[in-house]
């Protein structure tokens, strides 16, 4: 939601030198319908159960270290955060409200559930989203503030992580 998974998940990845799938794409490829076509035509927890099987696959079809993007509530539904967390590493790019409120705002309308609402309600959407989710991003193995983040921050916080 904001924080620059996709931005830092490709760059991340091509560091790494290895391959990288954005949950919202695979997902759009896979239906051959954008975001807020989903959701329009579906519903939200249609999405969700999309982001599931989009998971499940994803973990059954690559054999080799894989970055994936998951969108901000993709671990929040369907026991998806165990899912991850038995195959995966979860990074969370912790991001303060405002930062996420700018961005947000950029690309509203490609943003289903922010769509048609107001600077204030995005902003009360965002604070009510992040206190609901927190207690499956603390959850996450690795937790970095987003802002200024660097690929080289990332490799570093993933280097620290793996000598514990």
């Amino acid at each position: 939601m904001g924080s620059g998974k996709s931005t830092h998940g490709r760059k991340l990845a091509s560091a790494l030198k290895t391959e990288y799938v954005d949950l919202d794409i695979y997902i759009t490829q896979k239906l051959n319908k954008t975001i807020h076509e989903i959701f329009e035509n579906f519903g939200e927890q249609f999405f969700r159960d999309q982001e599931t099987e989009a998971i499940k696959d994803i973990i059954a079809e690559k054999k080799e270290p894989t970055v994936i993007s998951l969108g901000g509530g993709a671990i929040c539904f369907n026991d998806n955060i165990k899912l991850v967390k038995k195959n995966g590493l979860i990074i969370y790019l912790e991001t303060h409200e405002n930062i996420l409120r700018q961005r947000l705002l950029r690309s509203k309308n490609k943003r289903p559930l922010l769509k048609d609402m107001s600077e204030e309600e995005v902003l009360s959407f965002i604070k009510t989203k992040v206190k609901e989710r927190s207690k499956f991003y603390d959850q996450a193995h690795i937790k970095i503030n987003g802002l200024n983040l660097t690929t080289a921050v990332l490799i570093k916080a993933l280097e620290e992580y793996y000598k514990k």
